[in-house]
C-alpha cells in the first residue's frame, strides 16, 4: 500500500534534519536512519520525481540518486514505478505466506 502522507511516518521525522544533509562518510551514518523506515520507498520516489539534489532520501545519497536517474532516463514517474513494484512485492509476500500456512 502506497502511503501519501509519508513524511508523518518517516523514521527521520524526529531526527535532526542536519543529520541527513552531510558529506562523505557521514552519509553512511545518515543512511542508517533510513534502514527499516516504513516509508523509505515513498521518500525515495519523491526525491527522484522532484530531482532533490542534496541530502539522503529514501536511503540514497545525492550521488546514488543522480546515477540512478542517469541509468533510467526513460522513467517519467518514479512514484508510479516504485508503487507498482512495491505492490507486486507485497502480493508475492502474501502468496508466499499463504503457501507456508497451507503446508
Amino acid at each position: 500500500m502506497w502511503i501519501t502522507d509519508w513524511t508523518a511516518r518517516a523514521a527521520c521525522r524526529n531526527a535532526d534534519p542536519d543529520a541527513l544533509f552531510v558529506q562523505g562518510a557521514a552519509q553512511n551514518r545518515a543512511k542508517l536512519i533510513c534502514r527499516g523506515c516504513p516509508v523509505r520507498t515513498e521518500c525515495l520516489a519523491d526525491a527522484l520525481d522532484n530531482r532533490i539534489e542534496f541530502g539522503v532520501w529514501g536511503g540514497m545519497t545525492e550521488r546514488e540518486r543522480r546515477a540512478l536517474l542517469r541509468r533510467r532516463p526513460d522513467v517519467r514517474s518514479w512514484r508510479e514505478l516504485l508503487e507498482t513494484a512495491k505492490e507486486e512485492y507485497e502480493r508475492s509476500a502474501e502468496v508466499d505466506e499463504e503457501e507456508l500456512v497451507a503446508s
